[in-house]
């Protein structure tokens, strides 16, 4: 087998190599949803490898590139082997064979996700000398089952909003963004995402970032003189309305955050599981 980068390497040819590798998996992702994925995380061919057996790819790890707490990052966008070839730890050889290409390429850092009950990988990751950065929840409910009680006042009035005026309320948030809810994120598809300020006075106290296709609360934040007066409700609700998917989902919510947590737990959404965050450096590797 030889391992090399996905540069010049056809998306269809990698799209097959995902759908084999997770066929298995309970939750499918089809050709458009991989790519828009994919694109809202900054995937690089350049700097996402496989091995081949011929023309064939049998591992994977696929690479976004950006900035993460103002260092240049790759973020593994999706790593995976296909069935007949698992076991030879093909993930640790082509992360390993990546490190001194990314480092060339100014990567500094390398950061990651994983459910806490796939404690292989976890203890794959560690091996390979990843930490434990933060904690994740995830929540995953029925549409349909999401049910509001209360009311924000009448002065509070929703209307779309630009990007560049949720960065300027950046102060909202109370935990930075996860690499696939920041703004870079959002920036790479915007047109994907519905933007919704709540005003009061014309002042905004309030915004969520939601993708109706795949039913993505990517950000949801209130300013803290503003919280219990029902201004997320009605962000939640609006979403709710807008929303395209069977399920509302909202992925990598601080677990150390006790806000969204009470106000999901609120409207009776309960954590469908949970993350860790996880991140070595790249700059500290000997390139011979």
């Amino acid at each position: 087998m030889e391992i090399k980068s996905l540069k010049g390497i056809q998306f269809n040819t990698i799209y097959s190599a995902f759908e084999n590798a997770f066929s298995d998996y309970d939750v499918q992702i089809n050709k458009d949803e991989l790519f828009s994925m994919l694109k809202r995380r900054g995937f690089c061919n350049e700097a996402s490898f496989a091995a081949f057996d011929g023309n064939k790819i049998v591992a994977f790890t696929l690479n976004g590139v950006g900035h993460f707490n103002n260092l240049n990052t790759a973020y593994d966008t999706g790593t995976g082997t296909t069935k007949e070839n698992r076991g030879q730890g093909l993930a640790s050889k082509i992360f390993e064979y990546s490190l001194p290409y990314l480092k060339e390429m100014g990567i500094k850092q390398y950061l990651l996700e994983v459910l806490q009950h796939n404690k292989s990988a976890i203890k794959i990751y560690k091996n390979m000398g990843f930490n434990i950065t933060r904690e994740f929840n995830y929540y995953i409910q029925d549409n349909s089952n999401l049910k509001f009680s209360v009311k924000a006042s009448a002065d509070i009035k929703l209307d779309n909003i630009s990007l560049s005026l949720i960065e300027q309320h950046k102060h909202f948030f109370d935990f930075i963004p996860s690499w696939q809810n920041s703004i870079a994120s959002i920036k790479r598809d915007i047109d994907k995402f519905i933007l919704t300020g709540a005003f009061k006075d014309d002042a905004l106290v309030g915004f969520s970032v939601f993708e109706p296709v795949s039913g993505d609360v990517t950000q949801l934040a209130v300013a803290q003189e503003h919280r219990r007066q029902g201004v997320g409700s009605l962000l939640l609700q609006k979403m709710q309305l807008e929303n395209k998917h069977n399920n509302i989902k909202l992925v990598n919510t601080q677990i150390d955050c006790s806000s969204i947590a009470a106000f999901l737990k609120f409207h009776k959404m309960k954590p469908s599981g949970k993350q860790f965050e996880m991140m070595r450096e790249v700059n500290n590797i000997n390139i011979g």
